[in-house]
């Protein structure tokens, strides 16, 4: 014969299920609040989108930016292309052009992006990929220091996991405040920024230290990790069977400052000319492909005014870039069209 619970262990066990039952319908609540918020204007949610960006950073700015169909062209990399204005890309080949470039980014960063905004647009006109020091990694899974938020740009499985975080709720909130007020501020919908002022305001330019740092010659010897074999090789490749053959596609290796380039022949040199090398023949698989090469002895890779630091170029380097670019891509549309 089985003996009967006490009344204190029947009135726990109710006590448990009751908490258990409302923490349940609390997480289930918020899921749906944020779903239905969608924090980040990713689309997958449309009941509240407004249309406009709400001001937030480049890594999260670009979920809602890339899958504007407002911009049939886009500039992918990190701060070595950042300044690449796309208003003036806009201007120079009469395609709109979105900036989704995002700071301390890599191959793996930047090839995600390119998949959300590929997803969102099915035949784009022109794509703008910017290759640097970070794209010649030996190692196929493109580590980084900083972190990404892949969730924002995967599927909907990943992303509903994604919102099970702290910032996620955060920003659900912040939202909804944004949604609530009539002034809302509104970020660049195509992505620009222009980051010359943080630069001036730590002291680049002026500063003796960081003049110094910036005419300090790089060694032979290659940087750890960037000697080959180049696995970005394999996965651009891949990228590219992505991307329709009518679209243009550039790659641009960023201009670094004179003192930045190796001495010629150094093994550093060899294997970063290899990479690029690499890099060029990936790309060739592409019908509609060229190649803007920043690292080709340009004239003006040996002034100084142009560079904060060695791997930065400022706004006048950056308009002639951007005219460089735009002719290639007029000429790739040009080509195709005949």
């Amino acid at each position: 014969m089985a003996l009967a619970h006490p009344p204190q262990d029947r009135a726990w066990r109710a006590f448990v299920r009751t908490v258990l039952l409302a923490m349940a319908g609390l997480f289930a609540a918020y899921l749906g609040l944020a779903v239905l918020v969608d924090p980040y204007d990713t689309g997958r949610s449309t009941l509240l989108s407004r249309g406009a960006v709400r001001p937030q950073g480049p890594r999260t700015a670009s979920a809602v930016r890339g899958r504007d169909p407002a911009y049939a062209g886009a500039v992918i990399g990190n701060s070595h292309i950042q300044l690449i204005e796309p208003a003036s890309l806009t201007r120079l080949t009469g395609i709109p052009f979105v900036q989704l470039s995002v700071p301390a980014t890599g191959p793996s960063e930047q090839f995600a992006l390119l998949g959300w905004y590929l997803k969102h647009h099915a035949r784009p006109e022109a794509i703008v990929l910017s290759a640097d020091a970070f794209w010649c990694s030996d190692d196929p899974s493109f580590p980084s220091e900083h972190g990404f938020p892949y969730w924002l740009v995967g599927d909907w499985q990943t992303y509903l996991k994604g919102l099970l975080r702290f910032t996620a709720a955060q920003e659900t909130i912040n939202r909804l405040g944004w949604l609530l007020n009539s002034r809302h501020k509104q970020a660049a919908s195509d992505g620009w920024w222009d980051y010359e002022s943080n630069y001036l305001s730590q002291g680049f330019g002026r500063d003796p230290a960081k003049k110094a740092a910036l005419e300090r010659p790089v060694g032979p010897e290659t940087e750890p990790h960037h000697g080959g074999p180049f696995p970005v090789a394999d996965r651009l490749r891949a990228e590219l069977a992505r991307i329709p053959p009518r679209t243009a596609v550039v790659v641009v290796f960023p201009p670094v400052y004179a003192r930045a380039e190796p001495p010629a022949g150094s093994p550093r040199a060899v294997a970063e000319a290899a990479c690029r090398a690499e890099v060029r023949s990936a790309l060739a698989v592409h019908p509609l492909n060229t190649v803007i090469d920043g690292r080709a002895g340009r004239p003006d890779a040996g002034d100084p005014d142009l560079f904060f630091d060695q791997t930065h170029y400022r706004l006048p380097l950056a308009r002639a870039l951007t005219d460089e670019i735009a002719a290639a891509i007029v000429h790739l549309r040009t080509f195709s069209a005949d």
